[in-house]
């Protein structure tokens, strides 16, 4: 199927926003808008790209930033998981506890993704959505099973796996979402994640540190 995909790490996280596109009607949409609205919107404006909508895969700050000026901006659709509503909306406590100064508010919902598997459709494009909470509450992975890409937000790196100790944070959940929603994954599935490089499922299933020590047994 004709589409591309763009990846940019942006902003003082380092956090890496995706552009999917449809090569031949140029429509795209956009994975975790994270920061600097004008770079992004410049990098699909350069390629000849109409951004459609915007996906979070979770609410923390570095992930959001430019969801309302790029949704002021564009007039798209914004969607994320229901359960992030609350974190959504508190940006300026979020930022007071990594030390930050003022936040510009997120962008308001225009779709609340629910915990069951959902298809969010644009053109050839189809992201179908994995709840995979742990990191942070209502978290999503959304897989491009037409291309075998997963964009894993902050669940999975290459070599290791998503912090757990902020507030609404849950190892064994983290741990759980990884093994039964994402090692269910072939291993030819490259991985796109919210910070780092790329990998895939079956080097990080073989070679990963945090998921080979993990007892799955253990309580």
């Amino acid at each position: 199927m004709p589409i591309e995909v763009l990846s940019m790490t942006l902003g003082a996280f380092a956090t890496n926003a995706y552009l999917v596109a449809d090569s031949e009607t140029k429509n795209a949409i956009l994975i975790d808008p994270v920061d600097n609205a004008p770079v992004i919107l410049d990098a699909a404006s350069e390629r000849g790209w109409s951004i459609r909508m915007m996906i979070a895969t979770h609410a923390h700050l570095d992930h959001v930033m430019a969801s309302k000026a790029i949704k002021d901006d564009l007039g798209i659709p914004f969607c994320i998981h229901e359960e992030c509503l609350p974190w959504l909306a508190d940006l300026p406590a979020q930022a007071k506890l990594f030390g930050l100064g003022d936040m510009p508010a997120a962008a308001q919902p225009d779709r609340l993704l629910t915990s069951a598997s959902e298809v969010i459709e644009l053109d050839s494009i189809r992201l179908k959505t994995l709840y995979t909470p742990g990191h942070a509450p209502g978290h999503l992975s959304l897989l491009l099973e037409s291309q075998k890409i997963l964009f894993s937000g902050d669940t999975l790196f290459a070599g290791s796996i998503g912090r757990t100790d902020l507030p609404g944070g849950d190892y064994p959940l983290l741990m759980r979402s990884i093994f039964e929603k994402l090692m269910a994954l072939d291993d030819e599935f490259r991985v796109l994640p919210g910070h780092m490089g790329a990998t895939t499922i079956g080097r990080e299933r073989n070679s990963n540190p945090f998921l080979l020590s993990f007892d799955q047994g253990a309580p």
